[in-house]
């Protein structure tokens, strides 16, 4: 691995972090007011496409972040979809 896609991972991570706060509201707190779910469904298509394209382009960085970003976005969508539908 070189600098390069070292900035990438840790961009990456910064990126993925992010998103733990909203994953925290809704599985721990049970809140998802606010939450467009097809928002979420729309990010979940542009992230397995950027993750297509990593695995084309062979770039770790990529493929490391969108998975973890996939897994979060879907988490949260999912969690506020359960919610908004027992409400």
């Amino acid at each position: 691995m070189d600098w390069v896609e070292g900035i990438g991972l840790f961009a990456g991570f910064l990126g993925v972090s992010g998103w733990y706060p909203q994953v925290k509201r809704v599985w721990i707190e049970g809140k998802a007011d606010g939450i467009s779910v097809p928002t979420f469904v729309v990010i979940c298509i542009s992230l397995t496409l950027w993750l297509i394209y990593g695995v084309l382009k062979n770039s770790i960085a990529i493929i490391v972040a969108n998975i973890f970003a996939l897994l979060m976005i879907a988490s949260i969508a999912i969690g506020a979809y359960r919610i908004q539908s027992v409400n």
